[in-house]
């Protein structure tokens, strides 16, 4: 994961209980605060004694994760951290953001269709982050573009999007810690349905703290969130492999 900067204000449903915030408050840090990393601005460059790079070989870098790389505050460092994209040519970097309405505004000049190191997701956690961010988000030019349900508060309806080819992945997540708000695996399934309808890659990547499946609620551990979403996707595949008549 690499984090240049760090902080975020609350936007919008889905930001009610952040884990950033939450994480922070631990520390007595005020996540509201937006600050440039001292020690994490230039991680992709960072090498090791031999000179190789530091970080390498992953499939995709998690990119500004405690905070939006969109946000404001921002915009004096963006044009830096764009330069250091493009020359991590090598890594492929997975920025999710909730103010997608910023992106045309904050690309570099030489974007054109895209990086193509660089995937874009938008986070539509209901149904009306979905109405507000979804037309934006199938407008902008990306080489590849995710739609994050996460954290997940109800069944979300992306079938026309979807039937129009949109976008290339779709993963659900719920939300976790204290206060955690319900994870629906009937919601996730129905989700998981509609990709498969239109032929959309789907993945269920966190089950949140507050899980609900076949009506019985679990609470689980964050270490086990993503253990247990892999094997919910296991079942999710399962109901959905064709069965051989015998």
């Amino acid at each position: 994961m690499w984090n240049p900067w760090h902080g975020c204000h609350k936007k919008s449903a889905g930001c009610l209980n952040c884990y950033v915030y939450f994480l922070d408050g631990r520390r007595d840090k005020d996540a509201n605060v937006v600050t440039r990393s001292k020690t994490n601005f230039y991680l992709p460059l960072a090498k090791d004694r031999t000179g190789k790079y530091k970080i390498s070989g992953r499939k995709e870098i998690p990119t500004c994760f405690t905070s939006d790389f969109f946000i404001e505050e921002a915009d004096e460092w963006r044009k830096e951290a764009w330069q250091i994209i493009r020359s991590r040519s090598d890594l492929n970097f997975l920025i999710c953001t909730k103010r997608i309405e910023r992106f045309n505004g904050c690309i570099p000049s030489d974007w054109g269709d895209g990086y193509d190191n660089v995937s874009v997701a938008v986070s539509c956690e209901n149904r009306q982050a979905a109405d507000a961010r979804m037309p934006i988000f199938t407008g902008i030019k990306a080489k590849r573009k995710y739609v994050f349900v996460a954290p997940i508060l109800e069944y979300v309806d992306l079938t026309a999007y979807l039937s129009a080819g949109a976008f290339d992945m779709v993963s659900v997540g719920g939300e976790s810690y204290r206060n955690a708000r319900e994870c629906n695996f009937d919601w996730v399934k129905r989700i998981k349905a509609d990709c498969d309808r239109y032929n959309v890659k789907f993945d269920f990547h966190q089950t949140g703290s507050n899980f609900i499946k076949d009506g019985k609620r679990y609470y689980i551990k964050h270490a086990d969130e993503y253990s247990q979403a892999r094997k919910g996707m296991e079942l999710l595949n399962a109901l959905t492999e064709p069965q051989n008549d015998e």
